[in-house]
C-alpha cells in the first residue's frame, strides 16, 4: 500500500494567501451570489465571448467544463449534452494537445459514471499538461471508482504536490477515509476549511467534515458541521440533506420527513434516503411513489448518457427486489472493482441467501481499511448469517 503525504509548509503558505484574500474582501459589502448563479453568469459570459470569437478553443473548453459543473451543482443531467457539444467543438478546433478540453471530457465522463473513459481522457491530458493539478483530480476520481488504489494514491499525491487547495484536500480526505484513517481524513479536510476563501468553500468543507463524522456514526458532531455550513449557505441541498438525516437519527421523524419532502422536490438524488425513512415509519405506499419518481429520474439520466447501476442496485435491494439488486451489482462489478461495488455485491448476495459468497465481497469492501458504518452493518449481518 502506498501512503499519502500532505506537506504542512505548503498548507501554511496557502493559509497566508487566503488570509490576505479574506482581508481584501472584507472591506467590500457585497450581497453573496449563489454558486449556481455564478456558474450561470460564467456560462452567459462565455457564450457572449464565443459569439464574437467562435474559433476560441479554450473558450469552448471552459464552457463545456462550466456545463459539467452546472450539472453537478443543479443535478440537471440535460447539461451533460451541452457540455459534450462544447467540449467536442473545442477538440475539433484544436484536435492535438488540447489538454483543457481533455480535462473537461474526463470530468464529464466521471459525472456520467463512465470511469474507464474518464481515466483515458485524464491520461491523455496528463501527457499534454503533466504539471496541471486538475488533470490529477479527474484521474484520482476515476481510479478510485475503478478500484486502482495505488494509481489513485499517486494521483492524489501529485495533485497535493502541485496545488494543495480545497480540491486536493478533499480528495486526500476521501483517500484517508477509505483506508480507515479517520483522524488523517479530518485533518486534511480541516486544512481545506482553513484555506476556504468564500462562503461556498466554507459550506463545502463543513459538509465534508459532517460527512466524515456521519459515516463514523458521530451524529452530534456531524450535526455541528452541517449547521455551520448552513449558516453560510442556507439553501445548500447537501447540507439540508445532512440536517434531515441527523433529525431522523435523533428520532425527530416528522421534522426529518418535512425536510426531505422539500429537499427532494429540488434535488431528486436524495430520494432513496427519503423513501427509506418513509418505509421505516410504515408509509410504504408513499415510499413506493418516491421510488417511482426516482425511476423516472434514472431514465432521464440514461437519456443524457449517464447511468448508475450501483445506485439502482441499492434501490432494488431497498424495494425487496433481491434478484434485480444482484443483477445490477454484478453488471457494475464487470465495469469496476471498487470497494463501493464490492459492498453492493456483498449485500445483494446476502439478500439472495448466498452468504459465503457475500463474505468474500465484504472482505474486498473493507480490504483497504474502510470503516463506513453502513458497510460494517452489512458485514455484521453477513457474518451473523454465516454463524
Amino acid at each position: 500500500m502506498r501512503f499519502l503525504v500532505i506537506v504542512v509548509a505548503a498548507v501554511a503558505l496557502i493559509a497566508a494567501a487566503v488570509t490576505l484574500t479574506q482581508s481584501d474582501e472584507s472591506t467590500v459589502a457585497v450581497e453573496p451570489i449563489s454558486r449556481v448563479n455564478r456558474l450561470r453568469q460564467n456560462v452567459d459570459s462565455l457564450q457572449a465571448r464565443l459569439n464574437r470569437l467562435p474559433g476560441d478553443a479554450s473558450g469552448w473548453a471552459q464552457l463545456g467544463s462550466s456545463y459539467v459543473e452546472l450539472a453537478r451543482t443543479t443535478t440537471d443531467p440535460t447539461y451533460y449534452v451541452k457540455a459534450q457539444g462544447a467540449l467536442e467543438k473545442s477538440m475539433k478546433l484544436v484536435p492535438d494537445g488540447n489538454g483543457e478540453a481533455m480535462i473537461g471530457l474526463g470530468a464529464l465522463a466521471n459525472a456520467r459514471h463512465d470511469f474507464a473513459e474518464a481515466k483515458d481522457w485524464a491520461t491523455r491530458a496528463q501527457v499534454v499538461m503533466p504539471d496541471t493539478a486538475e488533470v490529477y483530480g479527474v484521474l484520482a476520481d476515476a481510479l478510485t471508482q475503478l478500484g486502482d488504489d495505488n494509481g489513485a494514491t499517486d494521483a492524489v499525491q501529485r495533485m497535493l504536490d502541485l496545488k494543495p487547495n480545497i480540491a486536493a484536500f478533499t480528495r486526500a480526505a476521501y483517500h484517508f477515509e477509505l483506508h480507515g484513517q479517520e483522524a488523517e481524513a479530518r485533518s486534511a479536510m480541516q486544512r481545506g476549511l482553513d484555506s476556504a476563501a468564500s462562503s461556498d468553500e466554507v459550506a463545502f468543507c463543513e459538509y465534508q467534515l459532517g460527512e466524515l463524522a456521519w459515516n463514523a456514526r458521530q451524529i452530534e458532531q456531524a450535526s455541528v458541521h452541517y449547521e455551520r455550513g448552513l449558516v453560510t449557505s442556507p439553501k445548500d441541498p447537501a447540507l439540508l440533506h445532512g440536517r434531515a438525516k441527523v433529525l431522523a437519527a435523533q428520532g425527530k421523524i416528522d421534522e426529518a420527513l418535512a425536510g426531505y419532502q422539500d429537499l427532494t422536490a429540488r434535488a431528486p438524488q436524495y430520494i432513496p434516503d427519503y423513501a427509506r425513512l418513509l418505509a421505516r415509519t410504515g408509509r410504504k405506499a408513499e415510499a413506493g411513489q418516491q421510488y417511482d419518481i426516482l425511476a423516472k429520474q434514472q431514465k432521464l439520466l440514461e437519456s443524457q448518457g449517464a447511468s448508475d447501476d450501483l445506485v439502482a442496485s441499492e434501490v432494488a435491494a431497498d424495494r425487496g427486489d433481491n434478484a434485480t439488486a444482484l443483477r445490477l451489482a454484478e453488471a457494475e462489478w464487470t465495469k469496476r472493482q471498487s470497494v463501493f461495488v464490492a459492498d453492493a455485491m456483498a449485500w445483494a448476495l446476502h439478500l439472495n441467501g448466498r452468504h459465503a459468497e457475500a463474505l468474500s465481497y465484504s472482505d474486498k469492501a473493507v480490504a483497504l481499511g474502510w470503516r463506513n458504518a453502513t458497510v460494517l452493518e452489512h458485514r455484521n449481518a453477513i457474518l451473523g448469517a454465516i454463524r
